[in-house]
């Protein structure tokens, strides 16, 4: 359905649009660099040693060092999740069913998965519901969520973690918005003339605008786009 706003971007002539695009480019540029210094930083790290965790994945107990497979470095999305919930967090979800393709992670030697405190059997029966195409396990039985900063009916996470033999180290975490720069959700959004169209955006007068998270897609719909009922 298309919609069309009152509000639009002035009309200039192409050489104007080349100017003021520059000015910005320097912007863009100068964060892009940032970012690759945040980077540089973050792989200086220190890290912390991790107990040997029991998780639970499709075929039983698994240790937290055998969930890395054949590779030394792990990603884990801590998801949220709320006992007896039909529907878990929708961005959560969302977030998630971003990911259906991983091999060119795996190229630079990691691997990206999944782990919640709902049980195992609820688990990936909600994966099946929404279509999600990462490997899921559960922390239901084990004090891993809670010590990585996801506990029970409460925080979603990012966690990375390095392996060396049958040792795991914690290398970085992070919550809240810091899980935006893995999605490309928003940043294809915030590319957009409208940007992410919510209240607390700094957009142009008139520009529309509604109230945060309004325009998520909900669990409810990931489930009928992409689940196993779709």
């Amino acid at each position: 359905m298309s919609t069309t706003h009152d509000a639009q971007p002035p009309v200039v002539d192409a050489a104007t649009w080349e100017k003021e695009l520059a000015a910005l480019r320097v912007r863009e540029k100068a964060a892009t660099r940032e970012l690759d210094a945040i980077a540089a930083q973050r792989r200086r790290l220190p890290m912390v040693e991790m107990p040997d965790y029991v998780l639970e994945g499709a075929d039983g107990p698994v240790r937290l060092a055998e969930i890395f497979g054949e590779h030394p470095q792990l990603i884990v999305y801590n998801h949220m999740w709320f006992e007896d919930s039909e529907w878990q967090c929708g961005g959560c979800t969302g977030f998630t069913s971003q990911f259906t393709r991983l091999l060119g992670l795996e190229k630079f030697d990691a691997r990206f998965v999944i782990v919640t405190q709902g049980p195992i059997d609820q688990a990936l029966a909600y994966k099946r519901k929404v279509g999600n195409k990462m490997t899921w396990y559960s922390t239901a039985n084990s004090p891993f969520g809670s010590d990585v900063g996801a506990p029970p009916n409460a925080g979603f996470a990012v966690n990375v973690f390095l392996r060396d033999g049958d040792t795991v180290y914690r290398t970085w975490h992070t919550d809240g918005r810091g899980t935006e720069q893995l999605s490309h959700l928003f940043g294809l959004v915030d590319l957009l003339p409208y940007g992410r169209q919510e209240v607390w955006q700094d957009s142009p007068e008139g520009w529309p605008q509604a109230p945060t998270y309004s325009k998520w897609a909900g669990s409810e719909e990931i489930a009928q786009a992409y689940g196993d009922g779709s």
